[in-house]
């Protein structure tokens, strides 16, 4: 087989997107750990935009990182979401229910667990870090596992997350945005207005969606809450159905067929305007036949994996492990660290078991509660999503390095013991489980 084939499969794989996360995470600690340290820092905190006067219209590197470059990871979030509620695993309850009920416990109790050990204290607002599963770095570990789990457990920790990242939306809007401004939230509401409109008229071009995104993330990022919740919502807005249907761009390509044949001319390098005119309606007629909400997701999903996220990575993973780390911090190291490790799996496993013995929904053949436990286990690790949310839970620079550096700790421990975990009990049937 073609090694370069092989190679490039494995790039556009889930578990390369996984790897490719960790990699970058690692250079960041190594950067921020050498001579280059202070370098690096600086270099995140330096101002980019452009003056107007003597007023400065911009924000630092990691600003730009953090508010715009992930407004277009948490767009890809929203496309994914608003995909699987119509046509996936979250299109019926009887599909949702049971990988949603498990999301809402691996969110509760990690929360719980963080709010009670800092009930009272200033970094009581960090409850929201230890709900957070990371779908790219847990998916993927799960897939380097291959045969040896189900793939009906597979498919139940992708909806799990999915799930995840929709609560984690909420918590975001809801808890970690600034003073609420009126007039930018009335300025917003006209602008989702317009956006519901265009999709109910049946607008297609996605530069029309895109265009009133823009104006949106601005008008919510001076509103006071969070600008990426306003990517979500654009998502939302985005079509499904495409301009014409499949059928009847079979037809044309009969057409287009007999024209071709028709005006053939081998013998002639340079196109003339009829072959030209001809290959732009054959063009045209191929995006209007792909679903807008895919054709978007189809091309955040590459800059997303291996630009936006690993860049994100890089620009908050690294913490200084030769910097004194102050422990005693309230209990941020304890809430996160068990949150994640601990919480994670007994939330999952205590909401799926509560939901089958009640009769809420089912769980789905093939899955064992050693499974569910094992899953559990890997959606504790919070990295990205845990990552985002310190750094909009903490004031105190001490506090987000601590959040940060326990993120690190507690997402590699839950994900070599999930590892273990399913290795030991995870290909045990249902009927053992």
């Amino acid at each position: 087989m073609n090694v370069t084939k092989i190679l490039l499969d494995f790039i556009r794989s889930e578990t390369f997107g996984g790897i490719f996360l960790a990699i970058s995470t690692a250079l960041a600690l190594i950067v921020a750990n050498s001579a280059l340290g202070d370098l690096y820092r600086d270099f995140f905190h330096l101002n980019f935009g452009f003056s107007l006067g003597e007023y400065f219209v911009g924000m630092s590197l990691h600003h730009w990182i953090n508010d715009v470059l992930m407004s277009f990871f948490f767009l890809l979030v929203g496309l994914e979401i608003k995909r699987e509620m119509l046509f996936g695993e979250l299109n019926s309850f009887s599909k949702s229910a049971f990988p949603a009920i498990a999301a809402l416990g691996g969110m509760i109790v990690p929360g719980l667990i963080y709010y009670v050990l800092n009930m009272g204290t200033a970094s009581s607002h960090g409850f929201g870090i230890p709900m957070a599963t990371d779908i790219a770095f847990a998916l993927g570990v799960m897939l380097m596992l291959g045969k040896r789990v189900p793939i009906a457990l597979k498919v139940f920790l992708v909806t799990l997350a999915v799930v995840d990242d929709l609560g984690a939306i909420v918590v975001i809007a809801l808890f970690y945005g600034g003073d609420i401004s009126a007039s930018y939230m009335l300025a917003s509401g006209i602008v989702i207005a317009l956006l519901i409109v265009c999709n109910y008229l049946g607008i297609k071009q996605l530069k029309v969606y895109l265009a009133l995104g823009v104006l949106l993330w601005f008008f919510v990022h001076a509103s006071g809450i969070h600008a990426t919740i306003s990517a979500v919502i654009l998502a939302f807005c985005i079509p499904v159905r495409a301009k014409q249907n499949f059928s009847s761009f079979g037809e044309k390509i009969k057409l287009w067929s007999k024209r071709a044949k028709h005006k053939q001319q081998d013998d002639c390098i340079l196109l003339d305007t009829h072959s030209v005119e001809f290959i732009h309606e054959i063009h045209q007629n191929i995006i209007d036949t792909q679903n807008p909400l895919l054709r978007l997701e189809h091309f955040l999903h590459p800059w997303s994996a291996y630009f936006i996220m690993p860049l994100f990575a890089f620009a908050n993973a690294g913490v200084s492990i030769g910097s004194q780390f102050d422990f005693s911090i309230d209990h941020i190291f304890l809430g996160v660290f068990l949150g994640l490790v601990v919480g994670k799996p007994v939330g999952i496993f205590l909401a799926t078991f509560l939901c089958e013995k009640l009769g809420v929904a089912k769980r789905p053949d093939g899955i064992s509660w050693a499974s569910i436990i094992g899953a559990g286990m890997l959606a504790g690790i919070g990295f990205t999503m845990s990552l985002f949310v310190s750094q909009l839970a903490f004031d105190t620079e001490a506090a987000k390095e601590l959040s940060k550096i326990t993120i690190l700790i507690a997402s590699l421990s839950s994900c070599i013991i999930g590892v273990i975990f399913l290795l030991i009990f995870g290909s045990k049937s249902r009927d053992n489980g």
